[in-house]
């Protein structure tokens, strides 16, 4: 669980008809203006106690912030020569097609072997300090058991300008994933927040708590008790898909946090048993990352970049036709 300190800021008549963002790196000054803008953008100041987010912003006399600012342990990890499948890459931004398995960033339990020690030995640590040593050149973050397109920024400028895309939902994002059921085409919307038990779990209500999320999803194809869907991003919360298709009772093959209470219904048809302990066996969340669209910020162009399903779940997929 993430650590904060608050700051409190109120303005004087002196630091009034500013910009927010320089007038928070004046007053924070061990952490970046593009940290910051960082900051204001992720919903973390909030002014007269309210969550504020424009950077631009001129502030006026006696205007008040509070500003929680994340307790990062730093720590200098080493590089690890670990296989990329590198799909891109510029002076700006790495695409990469991450493999199952691996974790995005170091954190307790997982301190080697991350996708953040790859990228510091591909890259001569040549990346974005906007999130610290702890997670250098991270905009977005994939599941460790999930597969797929993630953009990597080489510098703070591009890093800020793929956040702020990342806010605006202007990222183009798809997934296609294996679930149990054979679910119709729709749109699921309502709200994400963290659970209030088990904090590695997010749950998903209608009743307006957390923040908002929205997926389309699309039927590719059926395996009788089991199908092949699209997921069309229009957000992009914490474990957004797993908990939508959880929520209409057809949770994502291999899923081991969400759904498993549902999943022995599709073993009471004997036509389909067969498939359901193939199924049952998968030894990961069968997800991946199929698509990614993004404005490159330096080249001033749409960039779109597509990932066929991995081998794992294409194997799965023809033996579910086999049987």
């Amino acid at each position: 669980m993430k650590e904060f300190y608050n700051i409190k800021i109120i303005i004087n008549k002196e630091l009034s008809s500013i910009r927010l963002d320089k007038i928070l790196s004046k007053k924070l000054n061990k952490i970046s203006r593009t940290q910051i803008k960082i900051l204001i953008l992720n919903g973390n100041v909030k002014k007269n106690k309210e969550i504020f987010t424009d950077p631009s912003y001129i502030v006026r006399e006696s205007d008040e912030f509070d500003i929680s600012i994340i307790k990062n342990k730093q720590t200098n990890y080493k590089p690890e020569k670990i296989n990329l499948d590198i799909v891109y890459e510029d002076d700006d931004v790495i695409v990469i097609n991450k493999q199952a398995g691996i974790v995005t960033h170091p954190a307790p339990g997982n301190e080697t072997g991350t996708l953040v020690q790859a990228l510091i030995h591909h890259s001569t640590n040549k990346l974005s300090t906007v999130n610290g040593i702890n997670r250098p050149g991270i905009v977005h973050r994939l599941d460790k058991e999930t597969s797929g397109l993630m953009v990597i920024a080489k510098n703070d400028f591009t890093h800020v300008k793929l956040a702020e895309q990342f806010k605006m939902h202007s990222i183009t994002r798809k997934y296609n994933t294996l679930v149990w059921g054979v679910p119709k085409n729709q749109k699921i919307e309502g709200y994400i927040e963290r659970n209030k038990i088990n904090r590695k779990k997010m749950s998903f209500n209608k009743k307006g708590f957390g923040k908002f999320s929205k997926t389309n999803l699309i039927l590719k194809k059926s395996f009788g008790n089991a199908s092949l869907i699209e997921c069309i991003l229009h957000t992009g919360r914490t474990h957004q898909v797993r908990l939508h298709l959880t929520s209409i009772n057809s949770p994502i093959i291999g899923d081991k946090l969400y759904g498993k209470s549902k999943i022995n219904q599709f073993g009471k048809n004997k036509e389909y048993f067969n498939k359901f302990l193939i199924l049952k066996n998968f030894p990961r969340q069968a997800l991946h990352a199929s698509h990614l669209g993004f404005f490159h910020p330096s080249l001033n162009k749409n960039l779109k970049f597509n990932s066929n399903i991995p081998e794992d779940i294409s194997n799965l997929m023809n033996m579910l036709v086999k049987y």
